[in-house]
């Protein structure tokens, strides 16, 4: 029995399918095990999104050759589809497997081992097939993360993505549901709807879209939680929002990408929307549910970010107020059309304007925290631990609030209704069962 090590970097996409991968080996007989411990085949699955990625994923495939120099050493993913030539001259890479390959990984490793050279990458961008991959365990057990989507046509002129996924590509809702319900049997509560581009689903299909896929999931037995990855705030309609306010099983908690709180920065990050039209997005969902949590990813120090700019964007995040603010130093990414603007910002500029805004949002996601309180919350409890003689027991309410509480029955993998008592400065709410 062969030993393999699995290794992950970038997205929860790139994760999931790297579970995918996982559960393809252990079927076909292969043995997982540590990455440090030493493996027979190392397989990274590796990340493009920026210059660093690209670094740390061949800092990756070398330290794996120096664990094992006599190992089979497989890239795999993002970095293996725009790298090029480097890639190919890299004497720490013997296989390379692209994007919508991963499904081929036992036959291309059997052929190379084998001394034969099997397809391992196709022209990305133009492919219409969506990689059949599906998981039926995760590393987490109360959350499944599941891929519903690949691809993307947006590019907005930062990001390298188009060029590594390619275009849009929809997996069908039935195989969805058929996995969710193997999920569901496996005892999982709770699943995220994930893709590289989500609000995209079914653009290249006949009769779906992303607000019939919801409603097909709401319908599999044993899912009691819906969550929804990263969405553009394009998709959400008066429309959207009633209707998928409908349905019960939909946590109010909706990742809105923003990237940049000035119209001109949008402008130039090719980004289809304005700050207006966002926030517009952001008052629905607030009419539609009750104090839904709102978060969102901003960019600082995108090239020609001027001071006023960068303060538009500080007052728009205030003015929104949302729970969680993911910030992001701009981070130069050749083969972007960003990348050679004028007016690149100093990694100075860049951290004193990061640092601020990481201040507002630790304001914000305790003032949210706090409206949770005297609220009556549900909470998917994810771990138990006796900390001093006392058993907290931790998880996640609908709107993704981490919640801790007080009980002597461990009651792992329930959801439980509790009553919001005070929110901590660890960035806890701290509740009390009902």
């Amino acid at each position: 029995m062969k030993k393999v090590a699995l290794h992950n970097l970038g997205c929860k996409v790139n994760a999931y399918e790297t579970e995918a991968m996982g559960q393809l080996l252990r079927a076909a007989g292969y043995e997982l095990v540590p990455f440090d411990t030493g493996a027979d085949i190392y397989i990274i699955n590796t990340c493009t999104v920026t210059n660093i990625a690209d670094r740390k994923s061949r800092q990756m495939l070398h330290r794996a050759k120096k664990l094992n120099p006599k190992a089979i050493v497989v890239a795999v993913g993002c970095y293996v589809q725009t790298a090029g030539e480097k890639i190919q001259e890299d004497d720490s890479i013997d296989l390379i497997i692209g994007n919508n390959k991963k499904k081929d990984l036992i036959s291309i490793l059997e052929a190379y081992e084998e001394g034969h050279k099997a397809e391992a990458l196709i022209d990305i961008n133009h492919t219409k097939e969506y990689e059949s991959l599906s998981v039926t365990e995760q590393a987490e057990h109360t959350r499944a993360y599941v891929k519903v989507q690949d691809g993307c046509n947006q590019f907005c002129s930062y990001c390298i993505i188009p060029y590594a996924r390619g275009r849009v590509r929809s997996r069908e809702a039935e195989d969805i549901c058929s996995e969710m319900e193997k999920l569901a049997a496996g005892g999982y509560q709770e699943v995220v709807l994930t893709g590289i581009h989500l609000s995209s689903y079914g653009v290249d299909l006949e009769r779906e879209n992303l607000l019939s896929l919801i409603r097909a999931v709401h319908q599999v037995p044993g899912i009691w939680r819906i969550r929804l990855g990263s969405l553009e705030p394009r998709i959400i309609t008066e429309e959207f929002a009633k209707a998928i306010g409908e349905l019960p099983k939909l946590c109010p908690h909706f990742h809105l990408s923003l990237q940049s709180g000035s119209d001109g920065v949008l402008k130039r990050m090719n980004r289809h929307y304005t700050t207006a039209e966002y926030e517009k997005a952001c008052q629905i969902l607030r009419c539609v549910f009750e104090e839904p949590a709102l978060t969102t990813d901003v960019i600082v120090g995108f090239p020609g970010e001027t001071e006023e700019e960068f303060l538009e964007t500080e007052a728009f995040l205030q003015k929104i107020a949302f729970f969680q603010t993911h910030i992001f130093k701009y981070s130069r990414r050749e083969g972007t059309k960003a990348a050679a603007m004028e007016g690149q910002i100093r990694e100075a500029v860049k951290g004193e304007r990061s640092k601020a805004l990481l201040k507002l949002n630790e304001e914000h996601e305790v003032q949210y925290l706090k409206k949770q309180t005297g609220r009556q919350v549900e909470i998917l409890v994810e771990e138990y631990l006796e900390i001093n003689g006392v058993s907290y027991q931790t998880g996640h309410t609908r709107e993704y609030c981490r919640a801790v509480f007080v009980s002597d029955r461990d009651l792992t993998g329930q959801i439980v209704s509790a009553l919001g008592i005070k929110a901590l400065e660890n960035e806890f709410l701290l509740c009390k069962l009902l």
